[in-house]
């Protein structure tokens, strides 16, 4: 055996941004005297980003080989050779076989490297791997402009991210001080793709001081803009918008199994809804919508997945839609590729690679590194020249992989060392054996075969084949005994010898019969076979050529196995029989020698089977023409169909039995009319086929048809409305419901005119959501009665008016003032204030109005009923100078101001409490004294006037209230429970502060918040008694 010459094992040709896939180890895989192979990559170098504000100051770039003998290690860069030896860049060094770049340069290191690993064998070369310098710079320190925008508006904020590199940024957005972030909802969008924040319609509660917060993953830094103000200016009412999609996704370009995210995210007022939908088809099942219903998630894509898919905003004032395609490709994946073979000196063979991938990837070959060919190698007379180290590649715009395989030529006389002829064989009755004589030997020998003594050539029953194989055919008893294989080339010949025993044949002795069931029923197949009494028997079922897994499909099916010498049978029981189980069963009696079979038909009867190819046609404002194909019948004729529909708006809803024309359909109809439809609606229409086995699955929805636009049949309800301000007539009603807008540009006509009037006065409202209108005309009279009615328009034209409702114009306001007859102060807090009512019909009450002098904006303000003439007003500051005036209103406003009243309210009652000196009950305990010290009033408190003393049970409100000038008083001793006595002074000014005594049943005197030697006290004159 000849030394191979050297040998390249891997050649990477990746793209930097995808990573190379190997096949092929020679270590182990020959059999010859060589020892040792070259090398094969552990570890490769991989892309990196290296900071420029990195604490690191070194890259270390990774390659590792295991090689026999071990392999030496040289770099390059941008396909130049790195010299470490020679120092022209002492930023260089190689550790192992990593490459070491110490204080790393951008304008000297960045680019694509690769690792080349050597030995006496050959040179791998690694795939290349590139070193970028990242950053991400600061933001400008310019202040940002402050943003203006009305309330009900839609606003951009524009974030402008800095210099960055790699473009992986991730965005969000601060609001007044960090690390407060918005919270996004469908309201507030951020796009990862610009970074600008977006948000649909202003409120007030979005004023502040907004700021864009980017981070790049890749060098775990974050930056922040200058804050920009946003200013929310009122407008009233606030006006509506149409929506207007901002955020459009392009056309985009996935890769097999990547995940992805579609953007599309509106302005307007309302707030747009968002919907997805795939433009040829449904939404992938792997996909998911995000709550805030702008990103459209879309995992581990697959093929099927290419298309257009659209994004479309609606809200009441319009919709407006975006459309873009996704391509789905895919990098190179091996579906066959190179292995390492050895092959014999002037043999042939045939090295081919096949590799999926879109676009179609390139594939070519290389030898020892070296361009060799494209497609597929043949060899013919193979020599020694052609052994070596071959790679496959194949390359498309998304990757490299590539496949390595040694080739080796040899020439050697034959041997069975590695591969004798099998030395038991056996050979069932009348059947067939091969005897296989494989030795390894180049070039090819010659074979010949003996049996025994007797020398063996080609007959009707015996063939020798070019592969050396022996054939027997129709075997009997006399075929027993031993087989020599003779091998020969021009380099030598061996020889090998097995011996053939013959066997019984298995035959079937009972064969499974045809069965016809309907579903749910259970049936059986009987299946029995005779064999040879030495080998042991297995029965396989099998459906439609597929074998029954009794495991998995344990639900349905169940076999009892029999056995004796030479005898076994075998039932299956099917059981709960669905449509799925009609077919071909075989059953196959089955020994390590031979085996035969034998089949039955299982038919079943069912409901039918879905329909296919549902489309609509014919389409009008209340009916469509359904097609469909009709499904299986399932063995029994079809009897009729269902039609169902739902609405697209509504898809949790269930289906619901759609009306027809005719009203019965027949089951040999491919087509029907639905009928009774709403105009202008979106649909979903299936169908579901009967027979006299039951009702079969419904079929795939109908793609989603709108019907056409028609007239609005239905007005508003609820009509009626009058009040408001001066020269105003309000009208209100109850907006229409959306599936009656029956067409597109949907709003209202409303229609007035005074109740003697002749001319109806019009004006329209083209918001579908109002549910009012207010007219504003100086020449409104006020007070009058006016017919009103409303009815819908849409594009289509105008429907029916609602009834006619009477309601009356805005009241003016009252044009009289309220005199004030008299205001009086009550106590410190408290005052009364009584006045001439106004006489004006219209009048619906009065507001007062009262406040410290000179302190109006503090004003405090009463609404009384026109029923009333005076009120009582509280929480008045005490000793102060307040202003009172009154006014009459109804619903158009209020009237003239009256004439101011002033009125001084009185001091403040004492602050004090009175000191309880003394608690004495008589001596025949029906009474009890409790007597206090007069309460002095401070300077600014009013003079007391007489006590008051309330005497109540414990845990009650209310209780007998008793007014004394003296400083005791006599209470009655009470027998059943707890009592409070609580006494205060008081004065012009009110009540004063409380002292309160607790008695008890017994007798027992309490004083709160007493001093401690009257609290000494009562306790002594409690023991005497």
């Amino acid at each position: 055996m000849c030394h191979l010459t050297s040998l390249l094992l891997a050649l990477s040709l990746t793209l930097s941004s995808s990573p190379a896939v190997v096949y092929g180890d020679p270590s182990g895989i020959f059999s010859d005297d060589s020892t040792g192979y070259g090398p094969v990559f552990e570890e490769q170098p991989v892309n990196t980003i290296y900071p420029e504000e990195a604490p690191e100051d070194k890259i270390i770039m990774s390659c590792r080989a295991r090689a026999s003998p071990p392999a030496t290690y040289k770099w390059s860069l941008n396909s130049w050779k790195i010299d470490v030896q020679d120092g022209s860049d002492n930023h260089y060094t190689v550790v192992g076989g990593n490459l070491v770049i110490s204080n790393p340069d951008k304008s000297k290191h960045a680019g694509n490297y690769s690792c080349l690993a050597t030995n006496e064998f050959g040179t791998v070369i690694s795939r290349e791997a590139s070193v970028q310098f990242g950053y991400l710079d600061m933001f400008s320190t310019e202040e940002r402009e402050a943003v203006y925008v009305k309330e009900g508006q839609g606003v951009v904020l524009l974030c402008a991210p800095p210099p960055h590199f790699p473009n992986d940024l991730s965005f969000r957005w601060m609001l007044n001080e960090f690390p407060i972030f918005i919270r996004l909802d469908k309201r507030r969008f951020v796009s990862q793709t610009t970074g600008n924040l977006y948000i649909s319609k202003v409120e007030a509660s979005d004023s502040g001081n907004y700021s864009c917060f980017v981070s790049s993953p890749s060098i775990a830094k974050s930056v922040f803009s200058k804050f920009i103000p946003l200013v929310p200016l009122a407008e009233r009412p606030i006006r509506k918008y149409p929506a207007d999609i901002k955020v459009k996704f392009p056309d985009t370009y996935a890769l097999v199994g990547q995940n992805i995210t579609l953007e599309c995210f509106a302005l307007g007022n309302p707030i747009p809804q968002i919907r997805w939908r795939k433009v040829d088809g449904a939404l992938p099942a792997h996909h998911e919508i995000s709550t805030v219903g702008g990103l459209l998630h879309l995992f581990n894509v697959q093929f099927e997945d290419e298309g257009m898919y659209e994004c479309e905003v609606i809200n009441s004032k319009g919709k407006d839609w975006h459309k873009a395609h996704l391509y789905v490709e895919a990098p190179p994946d091996w579906v066959e590729h190179i292995s390492s073979s050895e092959k014999g000196i002037g043999s042939d063979y045939t090295l081919s690679c096949l590799a999926g991938g879109k676009p179609k990837p390139q594939i070519y070959f290389l030898k020892n590194g070296q361009m060799y060919g494209k497609h597929e190698l043949r060899f013919t007379d193979m020599t020694f020249y052609d052994s070596g180290m071959y790679q496959c590649i194949a390359e498309n715009r998304h990757g490299v992989i590539y496949a390595n395989a040694e080739l080796r030529v040899f020439a050697s006389s034959p041997s069975f060392e590695l591969n004798p002829v099998k030395q038991r064989i056996l050979g069932a009755k009348n059947g067939h054996v091969v005897i296989e004589c494989k030795p390894r030997a180049a070039p090819r020998p010659t074979f010949s075969w003996s049996k025994g003594t007797e020398l063996l050539s080609n007959s009707s029953r015996i063939f020798i084949w070019e592969d050396g194989s022996l054939e027997i055919r129709n075997i009997t008893k006399s075929d027993e005994g031993k087989y020599t294989c003779f091998a020969e080339n021009d380099r030598g010949k061996a020889n090998s010898t097995g011996s053939l025993l013959v066997t019984d044949a298995t035959k079937i002795t009972l064969a499974p019969s045809n069965a016809d069931v309907s579903v749910g029923e259970n049936t059986k197949m009987q299946c029995a076979a005779s064999h040879d009494s030495s080998l042991d028997l297995t029965f396989i079922w099998t459906l439609n050529d597929h074998v029954i897994d009794f495991d998995k499909e344990e639900e349905y099916y169940q076999y009892v196995m029999d056995g004796q010498a030479g005898m076994s049978s075998c039932e299956l029981l099917i059981k709960n029989t669905q449509m799925k189980h009609a077919g071909r069963y075989t059953c196959m009696a089955q020994t390590p020698v031979d085996n035969v079979t034998a089949s039955a038909d299982l038919v079943v009867r069912g409901p039918p089977g879905p329909s296919g190819g549902v489309r609509v046609e014919e389409i009008g404002p209340k009916s469509v023409r359904l097609l469909w194909s009709q499904g299986s019948d399932n063995l029994s004729p079809i009897s009729k169909y269902t039609i169902q529909y739902r609405e697209t708006r509504t898809p949790e809803e269930d289906w619901k039995d759609a009306v027809t024309s005719p009203p019965n359909v027949e089951g040999n109809a491919e087509t029907a009319t639905v009928v009774d439809l709403i105009p202008w609606t979106e649909y979903e229409f299936r169908v579901i086929a009967t027979n006299t086995l039951g009702t079969g699955e419904p079929s795939d929805p109908s793609p989603k048809t709108r019907t056409q636009d028609a007239v609005p049949v239905v007005a508003p309800s609820d009509v009626g409305g009058g009040g408001g301000t001066s020269r105003e007539l309000t009208i209100t009603w109850t907006p229409v419901q959306p599936q009656y807008y029956y067409g597109s540009n949907f709003g209202y006509i409303i229609a007035f005119k005074p109740e003697d009037g002749f001319q109806w006065r019009k004006v329209t409202v083209a918001d579908p959501e109002a549910r009012r209108y207010v007219h504003k005309d100086p020449s409104i009279p006020p007070a009058t009665k006016f017919d009103v009615k409303v009815k819908a328009f849409n594009s289509k034209g105008e429907g029916p008016y609602s009834l006619t409702a009477a309601i009356y114009s805005a009241q003016d306001v009252p044009s009289e003032a309220p005199t004030i007859v008299e205001a009086r102060t009550l106590s410190a807090t408290e005052a009364i204030v009584w006045w001439q009512p106004v006489l004006q019909q219209t009048v619906e009450g009065y507001q007062v109005r009262y406040w410290r002098k000179s302190m109006e904006n503090e004003a405090t303000a009463q609404r009384i009923s026109n029923r009333e003439n005076q009120t009582r007003l509280d929480n008045m500051k005490p000793d102060s100078h307040y202003v009172i005036e009154v006014r009459a209103f109804n619903g158009a406003g209020y009237g003239p101001p009256s004439q101011r009243y002033e009125i001084h309210t009185k001091k403040a009652p004492p602050s004090r409490p009175p000191n309880i000196i003394s608690t004495k009950m008589n001596p025949s305990g029906t009474s009890v004294n409790i007597a206090w010290e007069q309460v002095e009033p401070l300077v600014n408190e009013s003079t007391v006037q007489c006590y008051k003393v309330l005497y109540r049970q414990e845990g009650r409100s209310t209780g007998v209230l008793y007014t004394t000038d003296k400083q005791y008083i006599d209470l009655p001793m009470r027998k059943d429970g707890d009592y409070l006595v609580e006494v205060r002074a008081h004065s012009e000014g009110g009540d004063g502060a409380v002292a309160q005594v607790r008695i008890s049943g017994g007798g027992v005197l309490v004083a709160q918040s007493l001093s401690i030697c009257v609290l000494l006290l009562v306790a002594v004159l409690s023991l005497a008694l």
